[in-house]
């Protein structure tokens, strides 16, 4: 089995093939509940630490998770689910 550092080694390798940075304009249409579940899901991962952090995840730098929680974020805003999500996290 593949150690944590060897898999981070590769998903950077990956994540550093030609075209990986071209940007790609996505047409998403979902419901308001999985916008939800889908932030959600990118605040779990991305408040992970250490070895806890998938390797994908480990493999990104600063500005790339930062790019990634701005997105979470713009989802919430567009589907009007901004303030909603927040007060979910006071509970």
């Amino acid at each position: 089995m593949m150690e944590q550092k060897d898999a981070v080694k590769w998903m950077d390798t990956i994540m550093s093939i030609p075209g990986m940075n071209e940007a790609v304009k996505v047409d998403l249409k979902i419901s308001r509940k999985n916008v939800l579940i889908v932030s959600a899901i990118i605040e779990y991962g991305l408040g992970a630490k250490g070895n806890d952090r998938p390797a994908l995840l480990q493999a990104l730098q600063k500005a790339e998770v930062e790019l990634i929680s701005t997105i979470a974020e713009d989802l919430l805003a567009k589907s009007g689910l901004k303030e909603f999500s927040e007060k979910l996290k006071s509970l």
